[in-house]
């Protein structure tokens, strides 16, 4: 399967204190984002049980255009904005799909 798309699934999980901080700068990059080149979906979502756990589900039509979303100025923004509001690391993850 060559035309396969890349599924991604990026979990982020704000410091308890900095949850609506974390949740504004993940909401500015929405837009942007479904804009990029190759995005098929990017959709944001917040666990209902434990409200500092966010996750990202998004759909690009090839490795290299998520390559050049993650290049982009408005990552690389929201990346500075999030500098010590995160509990941890972001865990991204590329997943192809089987059926």
């Amino acid at each position: 399967m060559t035309n396969q798309t890349v599924r991604v699934v990026a979990r982020i999980v704000a410091s308890p204190e900095k949850v609506e901080a974390v949740k504004a700068v993940l909401l500015e990059l929405i837009e942007p984002s479904r804009q990029d080149q190759g995005c098929i979906k990017y959709e944001l979502l917040q666990n209902q049980a434990d409200p500092t756990d966010f996750t990202f589900v998004e759909e690009w039509t090839s490795d290299d255009a998520l390559d050049a979303h993650l290049a982009t100025a408005h990552l690389e923004e929201a990346d500075a904005k999030l500098n010590g509001l995160l509990a941890a690391e972001p865990d991204i993850r590329r997943y192809s799909l089987l059926a």
